[in-house]
């Protein structure tokens, strides 16, 4: 997959809503401080056909963490019952428009090795802006004939887990980029979960996930992207680069604009500062790395 495949817009999408090898899904999702139900908005709007991909659903079972990545076993029985499988080109959107919980589910997709999957640029916001149609009600359960088979494979997009973290702190191989906003990285606001610590992992760079958006919540360009990488000293070269935040959400942000930019194997510490916030290990503040 190329680029530009990886970032779609409305009209190419209004012209293939009844195509049979198209799945849509809405990922909709908000931070605890945030009163909506993803659920409810799903049901009062969505594009026509779409079935809705929970991130707080699709997570490993055994894991305390709000967002770990599942077992391939439980992710393809996950998505095989939202229709996507082999052979299916997946499009994911949601409904904050910047698209931080569709890029997630975008980046699950290729963490399991389904390469056909694209983001829906501007999201359900512009898409209704750009007068495209809307369906709600509630959403219908496919019959199991309806499901789909889907293949995970290897070759993906790395997770990292803390250990991997932490001895880079020492090595320095990979550069670590923290997506939470300036003022979360610094340790000077809160966390919207439960936290023992506030600040960044020393040594991260802080790469705020909205940054890559434009006013309109529609992602910039891979020239702009670039720039924004570079100006936080981490260069799209052949260097490691792993990405965090919260919970491992916005993280995938940083990983989809890179993938834009032309580098594709980012990797995702899926604890992120829900971990490492809760652990004793070093924690730096301030707005330097």
């Amino acid at each position: 997959m190329t680029a530009c495949e990886a970032l779609i817009d409305g009209d190419w999408l209004a012209a293939r809503l009844d195509a049979p090898d198209i799945v849509i899904l809405d990922a909709t999702s908000f931070l605890p401080t945030d009163p909506r139900d993803p659920k409810q908005c799903f049901r009062e709007a969505r594009i026509p056909g779409a079935r809705f991909f929970d991130i707080n659903d699709v997570v490993d079972p055994a894991s305390k963490l709000s967002h770990a990545m599942p077992k391939p076993e439980t992710f393809l029985a996950k998505v095989s019952r939202l229709g996507a499988g082999d052979g299916f080109k997946v499009v994911v959107y949601d409904a904050n428009g910047g698209g931080s919980a569709a890029m997630r589910a975008w980046w699950m997709f290729r963490a399991c090795g389904h390469e056909d999957v694209a983001v829906l640029d501007g999201g359900l916001p512009k898409w209704i802006a750009d007068g495209h149609p809307v369906e709600d009600g509630p959403e219908r359960p496919l019959a199991p004939r309806d499901w789909r088979h889907f293949t995970p494979r290897e070759g993906g997009p790395r997770v990292v887990p803390m250990a991997e973290v932490l001895d880079n702190l020492t090595a320095k191989t990979a550069v670590l980029a923290d997506a939470r906003a300036a003022e979360r990285y610094a340790g000077t606001a809160p966390e919207p979960r439960a936290s023992r610590f506030f600040g960044h992992v020393p040594g991260a760079v802080n790469l705020p996930h909205a940054n890559f958006f434009n006013a309109d919540k529609t992602v910039k360009s891979p020239e702009e992207i670039r720039a924004i990488f570079a100006a936080a000293g981490a260069p799209l070269d052949s260097t490691p680069l792993v990405a965090m935040c919260g919970t491992g959400v916005t993280a995938c942000v940083v990983a989809f604009a890179a993938f834009l930019a032309g580098k594709t194997d980012v990797a995702v510490y899926d604890g992120s500062w829900e971990e490492w916030g809760n652990s004793d290990v070093p924690v730096a503040t301030g707005p330097k790395p």
